[in-house]
C-alpha cells in the first residue's frame, strides 16, 4: 500500500459520476435489464443486487481488496406518501436512486429494497476502514436530503443509513453484509432522523436480544408477567399519601424485572400497547378497590397514556368501562400524559379525549413537564390537573440556587393557573424539604419509596401511617 493511497481512494469514493447503476449496461439486452431493475428507480431488484454482489464477494481473496454494504431508509417515508400522495412520494423514490448514484462510482452497486429502502455495495478497493466508511455516508447522506422540488413545492426528506465493512465479518457473503448493514440501518433509526450506525460484533449481539425479546414479548401478556407496580406520592404539608403512580415491570421467568425501557419499544412496534393500556388500567382500579377494602386510604391512581393511545376512538369507552366495573368515581383516576403529547395539539383526538376525560370527571396529570415544548397556551386550552415537574429539575435542589430558582418559577405559575404541583425523581429528605418550602404540594421518588409489587403497598402503607403517628423528631434529647 503505498503511502498516499488511502487518501485517494477517498477522493475516488466522494467524486460525482455520471448516472450507471449497472456495470456493462449498454451493451446488455433491454428485456434482460428490466428483469433485473426496478422499473421506478432503475435501481437492481433485491434478488440481482445479492447475486452481483455474491460475485464481486467470490474475487476477494485473491485480489487484496475489500467492500463494504451500505442500507439507506428514507425516514417516515409511509407518513410522506399519506402526506403528499403516492405521485409526489415516487418522485421522491426516483430523485433519492440517482442522486445515490451521483454519490457513488461507475462500478458500485444500487439496489431499490423495499418501499423507501436503497442497498449499496461498493466495488472493491484495496483500502475501506472505518473513516472512509462515515464519510461516504455523509455524502449520500448529504446528497439525498436536498430538498426535493415537485410540482406545489419542495419536500424535505431525511435518510437513515447503516453500512458494513467486509472486514467486520468473518468469512463474509453478500448476504451477511446485507443483513449487517440492515442492522445498522435499524440502529440508526433508533437513533432518530438523519442518524449514521457503522455494524459492530456489540450490535449484533444487541439485534440478537431485542428479537429474543421481541418473540418472548408478543405472548408476555397473555402469561400475564407484565405487572402493574406502584410508586407512592405523597403531600409535603401532611406527609399522607396522595395516590400512586402505576409504572409496569416485566416480571421476566429468567431476567428478572424488567423495566419499561427494555420492553416498551418492542410492544409498540408488535402493536400490543392498546392491549398493554386496558391491563394496566384494570390492575390500577382493581388495587384501588383492594386498598380501599383493607380500610387504606389511596386517593387516586395515575395511569401512563401514551400519544397513540390518545388518538384511539374508543379510549374514552373503555376507561368508562373499567370505571363502571370496579364502581370506582373517575375522580380517582388520574391520566398521566407527557407534555410533549400536547405541545403540538393539532391532532383533535387527542384534545377530544382529554377533554372528555376531564368531563368525565378523571384528574389529567402532565408529566415530565419542562422537557418538551407546552407552551402556557398550550395548558391553557387543555383541562390539565397537576403539573408533574420532570426530575431534571429536582436533583440537587437542596443546594442548586438555579434548580431553586426553576421550582419556583413552575410552582408560581401553576399556582396562577389553579393547577397543582408534584416533584418526581426525589432522591433524598433535604431535597423534599427544600421541595415544601418552595411550595411544591406532592413529591413522589426513591427518597419516599421505590415501585414496588401491590402486595408489598399494604405493609408500606401500614408502616407509612404509623410514622406520622410518632412525634416529632426535633427537641428531642440525644442519647
Amino acid at each position: 500500500m503505498l503511502a498516499g493511497e488511502s487518501g485517494l481512494l477517498i477522493a475516488a469514493l466522494l467524486l460525482p459520476l455520471p448516472l450507471l447503476f449497472l456495470r456493462g449496461t449498454a451493451a446488455a439486452p433491454n428485456q434482460r435489464r428490466a428483469s433485473q431493475t426496478d422499473a421506478l428507480t432503475g435501481a437492481l431488484l433485491s434478488s440481482a443486487f445479492e447475486r452481483r454482489f455474491q460475485a464481486l464477494m467470490r474475487s476477494l481473496p485473491d485480489s487484496g481488496r475489500t467492500t463494504a454494504c451500505f442500507s439507506i431508509k428514507i425516514d417516515d417515508f409511509a407518513r410522506l406518501r399519506e402526506t403528499y400522495g403516492d405521485a409526489e412520494a415516487d418522485q421522491v423514490l426516483k430523485f433519492t436512486a440517482e442522486r445515490i448514484v451521483r454519490a457513488l462510482r461507475s462500478d458500485d452497486l444500487v439496489a431499490r429494497s423495499g418501499d423507501a429502502t436503497f442497498l449499496i455495495a461498493l466495488d472493491p478497493v484495496r483500502l475501506l476502514d472505518l473513516e472512509t466508511g462515515l464519510q461516504l455516508a455523509v455524502r449520500l447522506q448529504t446528497a439525498i436530503e436536498e430538498p426535493v422540488p415537485l410540482r406545489m413545492a419542495s419536500i424535505y426528506a431525511s435518510c437513515s443509513i447503516g453500512f458494513c465493512l467486509a472486514t467486520r465479518i468473518r468469512d463474509a457473503t453478500a448476504r451477511a453484509l446485507i443483513q449487517s448493514a440492515e442492522m445498522a440501518m435499524t440502529e440508526a433509526r433508533r437513533a432518530g432522523h438523519s442518524s449514521i450506525r457503522a455494524f459492530s460484533a456489540d450490535m449484533r449481539r444487541k439485534v440478537v436480544t431485542r428479537r429474543r425479546t421481541e418473540s418472548e414479548a408478543a405472548r408476555t401478556l397473555e402469561r400475564d408477567q407484565i405487572r402493574a407496580w406502584y410508586q407512592p406520592q405523597i403531600s409535603t404539608d401532611t406527609g399522607r399519601v396522595t395516590g400512586f403512580e402505576v409504572l409496569a415491570r416485566w416480571e421476566h421467568p429468567s431476567r428478572g424485572i424488567l423495566a419499561p425501557y427494555e420492553f416498551l419499544d418492542v410492544l409498540t412496534q408488535t402493536g400490543q400497547m392498546s392491549r398493554l393500556a386496558d391491563y394496566m388500567l384494570a390492575q390500577a382500579l382493581n388495587a384501588l378497590r383492594a386498598w380501599d377494602e383493607a380500610g387504606l386510604i389511596v386517593p387516586m391512581v395515575g395511569v401512563n397514556f401514551s400519544g397513540d393511545e390518545l388518538r384511539s376512538p374508543s379510549l374514552l369507552d373503555r376507561i368508562r368501562w373499567e370505571l363502571d366495573r370496579t364502581g370506582l368515581d373517575p375522580s380517582r383516576l388520574a391520566v398521566e400524559i407527557l407534555e410533549s403529547v400536547i405541545a403540538g395539539a393539532p391532532d383533535d383526538m387527542v384534545v377530544r379525549n382529554v377533554e372528555a376525560l376531564a368531563k368525565l370527571g378523571c384528574a389529567i396529570d402532565l408529566d415530565d413537564f419542562g422537557t418538551g415544548h407546552a407552551s402556557i397556551s398550550s395548558i391553557r386550552r387543555m383541562p390539565i390537573s397537576r403539573l408533574k415537574i420532570d426530575r431534571s429539575f429536582v436533583t440537587h435542589v437542596d443546594s442548586d440556587p438555579e434548580q431553586q430558582r426553576m421550582i419556583a418559577a413552575i410552582v408560581t405559575m401553576a399556582e396562577r393557573l389553579g393547577l397543582e404541583t408534584l416533584s418526581e425523581g426525589v432522591e433524598n429528605a433535604a431535597e423534599h424539604a427544600m421541595l415544601a418550602q418552595l411550595g411544591c404540594r406532592h413529591v413522589q421518588g426513591f427518597g419516599i419509596a421505590r415501585p414496588m409489587p401491590f402486595a408489598d403497598t399494604l405493609g408500606w402503607m401500614e408502616k407509612h401511617k404509623a410514622k406520622l403517628c410518632l412525634p416529632p423528631e426535633i427537641g428531642r434529647k440525644s442519647g
